[in-house]
């Protein structure tokens, strides 16, 4: 009963309420899970993506933009966390949408994380599929995709002190491969670094123009948009990882070293390899029987950073590109899981912490059997928008409506309608109104979030 009672202990993780102090932990520690869920296949993917839109430049400026703007949210959040001790959506019942509000926080959040944890099950996936050129069937879908997730659910079910070591060595085998993978793709296809770091946009003027990439300030527009939404779900990750932080600078840190990995270090790497590697994958594809124009294709797809990894490493890049990418995995499911403990909770069905886990990964399956892949770009330009909104109205009833965190004599109503009328109309302004005006969409959302929630709930919606 005691074995039972302590592992039940361990798998809820604090969950729905504030860590103690005997559980916070540095900057390095923190660092490890920050930086570990940004360094993955798809992150990879938008950086070779943002490099062949505008250029190898172009995009790193706007990556560093970002990584800028991503930090210093990010911070803000992981000090609220910090503060308050607790997870971003059940933050959010204290500071912005209420106890039932945060219902809505907890759906957004939940719905982005558990979606990148579909996508990049979806690229492992065809990575299998690619190594042992197995065709896409039902019976492998059902073998690959419930073996990943029993692993990842078994990896999580055991809490913090778990995921923080599988994210540490795990990011360390990933960062080996990348530089190895980096020059060993420069090294077999004769090319200099300084080559694959200078080369301009790459894709069709066509192309560009559908993109509204046709300038370079529509370039660097499109790589933001591109890079933000990953940024803001970054801000509510740091959250999550800040409530275990011994102090406001350990999560600033971790934040910073987060969003540098993920817009700067990605970028680089994704661009370098992808475009001095595109020629070998387009050659793999083709040996193994897919038309030239289509391996093209392919090679430039999400689908084709998998690959490499396969190409240039072979057996230990396939093993290793499975491990490391299971650090995001964990921690993808992690913060789902923390997610859906709030809203089971706060519309009455608190549910144990290993439900929740496992329902995270199912709704991640049935994001699968969705097409998640094919609908990345226009996903995560909504999820910029949603996140930044969703962060803005807590950082700016913490700092704003309650003066630094110092007014407690609010108490957190059911739901505190502000934040909520504040997250729909800033969204639909942003993405669907503004945004022929005011292109980079995260900004519209975070200063209308921000101003708007202050008059509602200064003037209209008055804190009981």
């Amino acid at each position: 009963m005691s074995t039972t009672s302590n592992l039940q202990s361990v798998m809820e993780d604090h969950a729905l309420e504030s860590v103690p102090d005997e559980a916070r932990q540095g900057w390095l520690r923190l660092t490890w899970n920050t930086a570990g869920i940004v360094t993955t296949l798809i992150q990879l993917f938008f950086g070779a993506l943002a490099t062949f839109v505008a250029g190898f430049k172009l995009a790193v400026m706007a990556g560093i933009f970002v990584t800028i703007v991503g930090s210093i949210i990010g911070w803000l959040c992981g000090h609220v966390a910090y503060k308050s001790g607790l997870s971003s959506t059940v933050m959010a019942r204290q500071y912005g949408f209420g106890v039932k509000g945060s219902v809505l926080g907890s759906a957004i959040f939940a719905f982005m994380i558990i979606g990148f944890l579909a996508l990049e099950n979806a690229l492992l996936y065809q990575g299998f599929l690619f190594y042992f050129n197995w065709p896409d069937t039902f019976i492998n879908q059902c073998l690959i995709y419930g073996l990943l997730s029993v692993i990842w659910v078994l990896l999580t079910l055991y809490g913090f002190d778990l995921v923080s070591k599988v994210s540490s060595w795990s990011l360390v085998l990933f960062l080996l491969l990348l530089v190895y993978m980096t020059g060993y793709v420069l090294s077999t296809t004769n090319q200099t670094m300084a080559v694959a770091t200078s080369f301009s946009s790459i894709l069709p003027p066509v192309a560009l123009a559908g993109m509204g990439a046709s300038t370079d300030m529509g370039k660097f527009i499109f790589c933001v948009n591109l890079f933000i939404g990953s940024a803001g779900a970054l801000a509510l990750v740091d959250a999550d990882i800040g409530r275990y932080a011994k102090s406001s600078k350990d999560i600033g840190i971790a934040a910073f070293f987060g969003n540098l990995a993920m817009d700067v270090l990605m970028v680089v790497i994704g661009g370098v390899v992808m475009f001095a590697g595109s020629g070998k994958l387009v050659e793999a594809y083709v040996s193994k029987g897919i038309a030239a124009d289509t391996a093209q294709k392919m090679a430039l797809s999400p689908d084709g950073v998998a690959a490499a990894f396969i190409v240039f490493g072979g057996l230990i890049g396939f093993i290793l590109m499975i491990v490391a990418q299971g650090k995001a995995q964990v921690l993808n499911t992690y913060s789902g899981s923390l997610s859906l403990s709030n809203l089971s909770d706060a519309i009455g069905l608190r549910m144990p912490r290993w439900v929740m886990v496992v329902v995270a990964n199912l709704i991640g399956l049935v994001m699968v059997g969705m097409n998640i892949l094919g609908l990345v770009q226009s996903w995560v330009n909504i999820l910029g928008v949603l996140t930044t909104a969703f962060a803005g109205i807590m950082l700016a009833d913490y700092f704003i409506i309650r003066s630094n965190g110092q007014d407690q004599t609010v108490h957190a109503e059911s739901i505190n309608w502000a934040g909520v009328i504040t997250t729909f109309v800033a969204t639909i302004l942003a993405h669907y109104v503004l945004n022929s005006m005011i292109p980079i969409e995260f900004f519209s959302s975070l200063v209308i979030s921000v101003v708007l929630y202050v008059v509602l709930r200064k003037y209209v919606f008055q804190p009981r």
